[in-house]
């Protein structure tokens, strides 16, 4: 997979994507190419913005040197522009990007970049949220670190990816490790049983229950199953006996 990303600030990305996916790019897993739009300045002064048409506030990014960086790359794939006027990005997105052979990522700054740049080679438009960042960077490396973990090679079990919150429409339900008596909290019984067919449905029904309390939009679009009804309900009477 090649990624290419045309930036002003190229450096807030390549910190940004450390660890795992760091080491997947090392590794070659995908190829990152960040391109500094600075350096395809079409004027003297070495811009890349200007004034608004018709006045207002800030400066917007100019369409010549974002075209003229877009032309360099050879296989651009789908140009996705990080907007927040975009769709908003989620874990389906994200794999069905990860599906790509090659992306292209814009990431605009100031008062955002020329429609007509837009509506001449921008594909989609993606927002990680209905707020306002200083520029795209950070939405990028967001968007790049989600999709890259849904490519193999890239986390140490590939069920991680599948289990993942959100993967399967749910939320990843509560995690333990030792000590296994942490001051009188101890840890639920069944996860030290052995029995795998038991441990596994008290995780689902931990995942549905989780869901439920911390994401209700999220449980009300869930279609559960017979069986997991049933767990959920298993669970439930679990933490019921509990605090009995």
């Amino acid at each position: 997979m090649k990624i290419n990303v045309i930036s002003l600030f190229p450096d807030i990305i390549e910190s940004s994507l450390k660890g795992l996916v760091g080491k997947a790019l090392d590794n070659k897993v995908a190829i990152l190419e960040l391109l500094d739009l600075k350096k395809f300045s079409q004027n003297e002064y070495g811009s890349v913005d200007d004034s608004p048409y018709g006045g207002g506030e800030g400066m917007v990014m100019s369409v010549e040197p974002l075209e003229a960086c877009l032309k360099t790359i050879k296989k651009p794939g789908k140009v996705i522009y990080l907007t927040p006027q975009g769709q908003i990005f989620n874990q389906k997105k994200a794999i069905e990007l990860s599906n790509l052979k090659h992306v292209t990522f814009v990431c605009g700054r100031y008062e955002g970049i020329d429609q007509r740049f837009i509506d001449n080679y921008i594909d989609e438009e993606l927002s990680i949220g209905d707020y306002i960042l200083s520029g795209g960077e950070i939405a990028a490396s967001v968007v790049i670190d989600a999709l890259l973990r849904n490519k193999d090679g890239v986390l140490g079990n590939k069920a991680s990816a599948t289990n993942d919150s959100l993967s399967q429409g749910r939320l990843k339900g509560h995690a333990f490790t030792r000590p296994k008596d942490y001051k009188g909290n101890k840890i639920p019984e069944i996860l030290s049983s052995g029995d795998h067919k038991k441990i596994e449905e008290w995780k689902i029904g931990n995942s549905l229950w989780v869901t439920r309390e911390k994401r209700p939009d999220l449980f009300k679009q869930l279609q559960l199953s017979e069986k997991e009804m049933i767990l959920l309900r298993q669970y439930e009477d679990s933490i019921l006996k509990k605090h009995d």
